[in-house]
């Protein structure tokens, strides 16, 4: 079987698995998602839901942000954890949206990726998401699993972006990513791959 094949039962049984592909980060609009997702670096989506709220009813816009300081967009956040550098980032990355894509969030990678604190990850994540542009959002569980189906053996993310655009079709990898996120967490996790449990047992690598 090739890596395209196993790539395209991989996306058929997740899909079935679970036929809601969706960032588990809440957001209402580009800017929040862009924050939500700096936060969540070295933090749970769920901590992040829980300290966004607040943090986005004081700071409603990219202006807000851009005239806000570190140290007060800090203490909305320090549960996330790496506060300091995270609020740092967050105001410097408002006034580059500001100063240089007048106000609006970029819409390409190459943009996104200027921003400060902005890696491919996050950068595909806000593609795929808010701009419904084909996206690869390579985190721990999209590298973990895909390296079990055998689609890769990997470990650089820029790498392993690019191997899985290679297989992957460009209009599936965005919701193909968020339903790994999902299967990572209950079924194929970093402690146990419970292959019984897999619906991707069939064709899964990791068996052999």
């Amino acid at each position: 079987m090739t890596k395209k094949e196993i790539a395209q039962k991989a996306i058929e049984a997740l899909k079935k698995e679970y036929p809601d592909a969706i960032c588990s980060l809440e957001y209402t609009d580009p800017l929040q998602l862009l924050i939500a997702t700096r936060l969540a670096a070295q933090c749970t989506d769920a901590r992040v839901n829980i300290v966004t709220p607040a943090l986005f009813e004081r700071f409603k816009t990219v202006d807000d942000f851009a005239n806000s300081t570190p140290e007060e967009v800090a203490e909305y956040i320090k549960s996330c954890g790496l506060y300091k550098t995270k609020s740092k980032d967050i105001v410097a990355m408002a006034k580059a949206i500001k100063e240089n894509f007048g106000g609006k969030v970029p819409d390409n990678l190459d943009d996104l990726i200027t921003l400060p604190g902005i890696g491919r990850k996050t950068a595909n994540l806000i593609m795929g998401d808010i701009y419904h542009k084909p996206a690869v959002v390579v985190d721990t569980h999209c590298i973990r699993i895909t390296r079990r189906l055998g689609l890769h053996q990997l470990t650089d993310q820029k790498k392993i972006e690019f191997a899985l655009r290679k297989v992957l079709p460009p209009d599936e990898s965005s919701d193909f990513c968020h339903r790994l996120v999902l299967h990572g967490r209950v079924v194929c996790t970093a402690r146990k791959a419970k292959c019984e449990e897999c619906c991707m047992s069939e064709f899964c690598r990791k068996k052999d």
